[in-house]
């Protein structure tokens, strides 16, 4: 059998070997869809109570007669009925999703009908559904879906039982386990050399040799299976017994545990790189105690406002500045050779990389150099687009994707972070929350050159965080740029360069 076979095949056993695991499975499938059906009925109940007006075929200047109405047909019924069921469907899953994540694919889900709804009638006067009902009937929906959906989740979160144990050393793993307060459902196990193991190790995720002091736990499989493990197994608490706390392993494994809604917990003496629930509970004395890890350092409702502000936001600034793109690379390419746009690799949630777009500010073969003085390099071009900040402009489609936010600790090279972090650990806390554009160090005009200060105005803001703060340091961000530009205005007016 195959190492990913048997991989699959210990997960399933160690967690379903009753059968519990199915059913609790099934049960979600059977209610998801169940409620599925009944808010879709609902809705076409709602809608298909009243006639529905035909505002076209209405004779103004003939008073007394009153506007033409229809009701709906069994195949407009049954056709409507039909597409929602099947756009929704993938919500039916049982995968451990964060509230978040389960509002915006429910909304995604209610897009595809309003798309498929509306093409089909405009194509098919039989499948015609008037705009106005269109509208209340998805309206029903996105009340009832959403919360259905999430009262499922929460119900099936509140079932997850059991720890697993991820590392690459046995006896970190043992440690761990001796530790871990819940029942241990498992571990998955990579190893880096032989820890008394007997065989080859192996590095592609599958089932590896059992190491003999962990012959009494199940191994489910390798570090890089631990998305299906979590996707197929029951587990509510995730325990990473890593030597280090680096971007690729470590900080995968919180990625990894974020996006399943898994509780993660560590031994304390890694809680100098993360963001800890309670920071009360850590004793040096202890370092064998587990302290778990604050994943979400934003309540829920927060973060909705604060994703809504960000869609807001990047959505008006890019209808706003977007007639100022063609002058600014235009001004960009007349004033020095070389692209219009540059990117850099930066840093976002968990670790991840991503690329950050600007407009070029610098000459071409600096803008890949190393932070510091960069005075002599910057264009004059360059030099008017920082003092005003219109150089940030390409990173507001980053806002409107989700990689970054209006406010948050501002994204720092990775080749910058490196050097950071060998000066202090803590740096890593600031990956607990998504990149800003400006934030509480930008606003007291501190950056990463004076990097310990800048790291406590971070921490200061994450452990702070709300709408009324964002919104605060947007204002005082703003005022800012004016103040900038009102100083150039008389510099200008005056002759100073």
């Amino acid at each position: 059998m195959p190492a990913d076979a048997r991989s699959s095949s210990n997960v399933e056993t160690t967690f379903a070997g009753d059968g519990s695991l199915s059913r609790r499975k099934n049960v979600y499938r059977l209610l998801s869809f169940v409620g599925l059906v009944v808010a879709t009925g609902l809705a076409l109940v709602v809608v298909a109570a009243e006639p529905q007006r035909l505002p076209g075929l209405e004779r103004p200047f003939e008073s007394g007669r009153t506007t033409p109405s229809m009701t709906l047909s069994p195949v407009v019924l049954v056709t409507t009925a039909v597409v929602t069921v099947l756009a929704a469907l993938p919500l039916c899953k049982p995968r451990p999703r964060r509230i978040l994540d389960m509002l915006t694919a429910t909304v995604r889900s209610l897009l595809i009908v309003v798309v498929a709804l509306a093409t089909a009638g405009y194509f098919s006067t039989t499948l015609y559904l008037p705009r106005a009902t269109l509208l209340s009937y998805v309206g029903v929906l996105a009340v009832t879906l959403p919360g259905w959906f999430v009262l499922l989740q929460q119900r099936q979160l509140k079932r997850a039982e059991g720890t697993l144990v991820v590392g690459n050393n046995p006896d970190r793993i043992e440690a761990a386990v001796q530790a871990a307060a819940e029942p241990i459902a498992g571990y998955a196990f990579s190893p880096t050399d032989s820890h008394g193991v007997d065989g080859d190790a192996r590095a592609d995720g599958g089932a590896h040799p059992v190491p003999e002091k962990l012959a009494q736990y199940d191994c489910l499989g390798g570090l890089s299976r631990l998305d299906d493990i979590l996707d197929r197994s029951d587990v509510g608490t995730v325990i990473p017994a890593l030597p280090q706390t680096d971007r690729a392993e470590f900080f995968g494994v919180l990625e990894t545990c974020h996006r399943h809604n898994v509780n993660v917990e560590i031994l304390t003496e890694h809680n100098e790189s993360v963001l800890v629930e309670d920071e009360s509970a850590i004793s040096s004395e202890q370092a064998d105690r587990l302290i778990g890890i604050n994943m979400e350092p934003l309540d829920l409702q927060n973060r909705v406002v604060k994703r809504l502000f960000d869609v807001a936001f990047a959505g008006v600034g890019l209808l706003v500045t977007l007639f100022l793109f063609v002058p600014i690379a235009i001004a960009i390419k007349l004033d020095s050779p070389g692209p219009v746009i540059y990117k850099q690799e930066r840093t976002t949630q968990f670790g991840d990389r991503f690329s950050v777009y600007k407009f070029r500010s610098m000459e071409p073969e600096s803008e890949a150099a190393a932070p510091g003085d960069d005075e002599d390099r910057i264009t004059r071009v360059g030099r008017l687009l920082r003092w005003t900040h219109l150089d940030e402009l390409p990173q507001v489609w980053a806002i409107f994707t989700g990689q970054m936010s209006v406010v948050g600790p501002r994204a720092a090279w990775t080749a910058e972070e490196e050097v950071i972090q060998r000066e202090m650990a803590t740096w890593k806390k600031r990956w607990f929350v998504k990149p800003g554009l400006t934030g509480l160090a930008q606003i007291n005009e501190v950056s990463s050159e004076n990097s310990r200060a800048k790291l406590q105005y971070d921490l200061t803001y994450i452990r702070n965080q709300s709408f009324w703060f964002d919104t605060k340091i947007v204002i005082r961000q703003l005022w800012m740029v004016v103040r900038s530009l009102l100083d150039l205005v008389r510099r200008s007016l005056v002759g100073r360069p």
